[in-house]
């Protein structure tokens, strides 16, 4: 039984519907160990007939039966795997793969067999030292002579060990002396038991093989014996596998250092766009945090501070503030009874409830000046000492005043020198028939508070003392209350808000963690926007991933046609170019975090003197987002241009120049 039978082959090419046959019904036997040359013109069908027997061609008529198995060039799978197992092809041109270096050029084949690492590069590096090259396994083959370069296709031909050695006029861009070399090692293969089919014009070179096969217009015009076929011994073969997805990721990686400079303008307009989401991202959590901060150092965020409803139903936040602005028309009705106040000491978590007061207007004077306000406050759980520039807390009779008031009733000099220094306290009140009383409180300033947005601050109990010396409602018009543990404030703030007399809400609470998501809303809405603006050119950077995959792709068309002829599938082309997009896009990601680091360190440091606060903070969530981000947008930007070249039909891609 012969190794290998063609059996009516009959293949047409059409121009619309005119049909111009190629191959009129070949019928042909091999051998192991034979040397077949098959020889003929130009447009003769040589070149059509190897790729059918290399499993190239699917499209024909006729049957090709390898050890006795008719092959289906229907099943794409089953002609992988038989160009994986059974077909080495030598190119006249040499087709190696011009990135890959000659020892790279082998593994390639070699990636598809079932050896290991150690064994697969042992393997290569004895094929390039029968062919003469273990000295140039490092060059690339631009480096390397014609004669050099056919010698590395050889190699690589051989790695996986097939059975059937396809070569395609590989002697037709040699000399005479590396032609009489490469026909001498063909030779020596067909000894080593494998059947060698080299496709020629040359009688010359056919007359070096065992047999002669002449074709001339698409049919054996002779078939002849000149030795007999070498004799086979069996001998244990290398195992085929699929191409592995690591593999696929090397060769990537490679070609991308390969044209590093031109690919790192594509990382850079990638790695700029993460940089800046990045940014803005940690600007946001610095801001934020800053903020949180500086509330915390100055009020207490275990105390809810809460208010009279006066609407009765629910109310957001901001319109229960706006009614603290407008309680001055109606106080009486703004103020929390003893039964309410009760209410909210029995509730869970509650630690402690204190009464205090809000003065919608107040004016303070000295012996020389006056300064009129509004909201001044009686010191509560909520305020912490950071409040205080210079000072201590206010006892009965004292007030802090905030740098403001204090400038304008002593000038400039808003020190501890002002301490214990006399002001008179006057606002208006109601007494329980709703009518206006005038309070007039002697105090003694017991400190300053910092900054523009402090406030002036008295003693709750003073403020009590002073509204029952006038007869006035000594109720109070706000609480502080503190619960037990901080993570207990906003369940304790929801059963406030709910508490209810005749289906009417009675109080509402105001948290410092709602006053920050508020702000923090804010915060965010602006960074996301910045990054938004920033994601724009990730946009631009994806576009510019496809064009380069596309111009890749087209620059690398012969390559996909030597990967397809080796045996790999197209799923591993796909694999290919998407391995490199996304190459592309983690080092344009890492490029970004280290952008990103950089920024965030000089920043920091410019600021550090006015704020003392790392006000850009990148959180492991930016960075993780940012490596995602870049993941997704090179996978999708690659998916078009990575199907494009697995689609790439295998002939058409090894014809192109």
């Amino acid at each position: 039984m012969a190794f290998l039978t063609l059996s009516a082959i009959r293949k047409s090419y059409y121009l619309g519907k005119e049909e111009f046959p190629v191959l009129k019904g070949i019928d042909l036997r091999f051998e192991r160990g034979e040397f077949v040359s098959i020889l003929g013109e130009s447009g003769g069908g040589k070149t059509t007939l190897m790729n059918i027997i290399g499993g190239l061609d699917r499209k024909f008529s006729g049957t090709v039966t390898v050890e006795g198995t008719p092959l289906d060039h229907t099943k794409e799978k089953q002609m992988d795997e038989y160009r994986r197992a059974m077909v080495g092809y030598i190119y006249q041109s040499y087709n190696l793969v011009p990135h890959l270096t000659v020892l790279d050029n082998v593994l390639v084949a070699l990636e598809m067999t079932t050896l290991a690492a150690a064994e697969r590069k042992e393997r290569a590096l004895k094929l390039l030292d029968e062919v003469g090259l273990a000295d140039h396994a490092k060059k690339h083959p631009r480096q390397l002579s014609g004669g050099q370069k056919q010698r590395v296709a050889i190699a690589r031909a051989l790695a996986a060990d097939p059975q059937i050695i396809i070569a395609d006029e590989p002697t037709g861009a040699l000399d005479a002396q590396n032609t009489k070399e490469v026909l001498a090692i063909l030779d020596q293969i067909a000894q080593s038991g494998k059947l060698v089919i080299a496709v020629t014009h040359s009688q010359a070179v056919a007359d070096y093989g065992t047999r002669v096969v002449r074709l001339a217009d698409g049919q054996i015009e002779a078939d002849e014996r000149l030795r007999p076929a070498y004799p086979t011994q069996a001998a244990p073969r290398l195992k085929a596998r699929p191409l592995p997805a690591l593999a696929s990721y090397r060769t990537a990686f490679k070609h991308l250092m390969y044209n590093f400079w031109r690919n790192s303008l594509i990382m850079l307009g990638v790695g700029i766009g993460l940089f800046a989401v990045i940014l803005f991202a940690g600007l946001g959590n610095g801001v934020n945090g800053y903020l949180q901060n500086q509330i915390n150092q100055v009020t207490n965020p275990q105390v809810i501070s809460v208010l009279k409803n006066p609407t009765g139903k629910k109310m957001s936040m901001e319109r229960l503030q706006m009614a603290v602005q407008n309680m001055g028309a109606n106080l009486k009705d703004a103020t929390i009874s003893e039964h309410d106040q009760a209410r909210i000491k029995k509730l869970a978590g509650v630690q402690k409830v204190e009464a205090n007061y809000i003065l919608p207007t107040y004016r303070l004077t000295n012996q020389a000046k006056q300064q009129s306000g509004v909201m001044m406050q009686t010191w509560s759980l909520s305020d912490k000492k950071n409040l205080l520039k210079a000072g201590h807390v206010p006892g009965k009779q004292e007030v802090v005043l905030k740098k403001q008031d204090a400038i304008e009733l002593f000038g400039d000099h808003a020190n501890k020198a002002l301490i214990g220094k006399q002001v008179t306290l006057e606002f208006q009140w109601v007494d329980s028939n709703n009518q206006p009383v005038v309070i007039k409180v002697p105090l003694k300033v017991a400190g300053i508070t910092e900054g523009t947005s402090s406030a002036t601050l008295v003693n709750a109990q003073t403020i009590k003392a002073a509204l029952q010396a006038q007869n006035a409602l000594t109720a109070p018009n706000m609480l502080a209350v503190k619960v037990h543990h901080l993570d207990q404030v906003e369940a304790v703030a929801t059963k406030i808000n709910h508490l209810t007399t005749d289906n009417k809400r009675v109080v509402g609470a105001i948290t410092i963690g709602s006053a920050l998501k508020r702000v923090n809303t804010y915060v965010k809405l602006a960074a996301n926007l910045l990054a938004a603006i920033a994601g724009i050119s990730l946009l631009v950077s994806a576009l510019m991933i496809i064009v380069t995959m596309y111009m890749s792709v087209s620059e690398r068309t012969k390559e996909i046609g030597i990967l397809r002829a080796l045996g790999e599938r197209k799923k591993d082309i796909r694999r290919l170019f998407t391995a490199e997009s996304l190459l592309i896009g983690l080092f344009g990601a890492l490029f970004a975090l280290v952008l990103a680091l950089c920024a965030a360190a000089g920043i920091n440091h410019a600021v550090a003197h006015l704020i003392k606060y790392q006000i850009v903070q990148i959180q492991v969530g930016n960075v993780v987002f940012a490596f995602l981000a870049a993941i997704v947008i090179s996978f999708l930007a690659a998916v078009l241009p990575a199907r494009r070249a697995a689609k790439l039909n295998p002939i058409d891609a090894l014809a192109e120049d």
